[in-house]
C-alpha cells in the first residue's frame, strides 16, 4: 500500500453490507435492534437500491444489485452477503482524490459524483489491502 499524507479521514460515515434482499435485510435490523430506515433509493448508475440506516452516531448502508451484471451483483455472486465497503468522511473530496492519485493509489472513481450518502469516490481495493474504500465529501455527506 501507498504512503500519503494529508487525506485525514473525519470520522466512518458508515460500513455497508451488500444484500440479496433489501426488505428482508431492513426488517432483521429493524426487529433486531430497533433501528429507523431512512427510504430505499435506487441508485440506476450503481446498479443498486439503497438505505442508510442509522445506529445512534453510525450508520449502515444496505445495498442490493438490481443489474446482475453490476458490481454488487458480482460480489455477491463470488462471495455471497457481507461486507461491501468502508466509508470516509473527508474535507474536500476533489484535492484528496488529486493526493491519492498523486501518491500512487488506484481510484475508482477519478472525480467526485453524486451518491446515496453525498459527492463520493471509490479507491480500489488492490490499493488499500483489498478493502473496498469509498470516500465522502464532509461537506455534503448525509448523516
Amino acid at each position: 500500500m501507498a504512503e500519503t499524507t494529508g487525506c485525514v479521514a473525519r470520522h466512518i460515515n458508515h460500513v455497508a453490507i451488500a444484500v440479496r434482499d433489501i426488505e428482508v435485510s431492513l426488517s432483521f435490523y429493524r426487529a433486531t435492534f430497533g433501528v429507523v430506515t431512512n427510504e430505499i433509493v435506487d441508485i440506476p448508475d450503481q446498479g443498486v437500491r439503497a438505505a442508510l440506516v442509522r445506529i445512534g452516531g453510525s450508520q449502515l448502508e444496505l445495498i442490493e444489485p438490481t443489474d446482475d451484471s453490476g458490481g454488487v451483483a458480482r460480489f455477491i455472486d463470488r462471495q455471497g452477503e457481507g461486507l461491501h465497503h468502508i466509508c470516509f468522511e473527508v474535507d474536500d473530496l476533489a484535492a484528496r482524490l488529486g493526493q491519492l492519485r498523486d501518491a500512487g493509489l488506484e481510484l475508482v472513481d477519478e472525480a467526485p459524483r453524486e451518491g446515496l450518502s453525498g459527492d463520493i469516490a471509490f479507491i480500489h481495493p488492490k490499493s488499500t489491502g483489498g478493502v473496498l474504500v469509498e470516500l465522502v465529501n464532509a461537506a455534503t455527506a448525509k448523516r
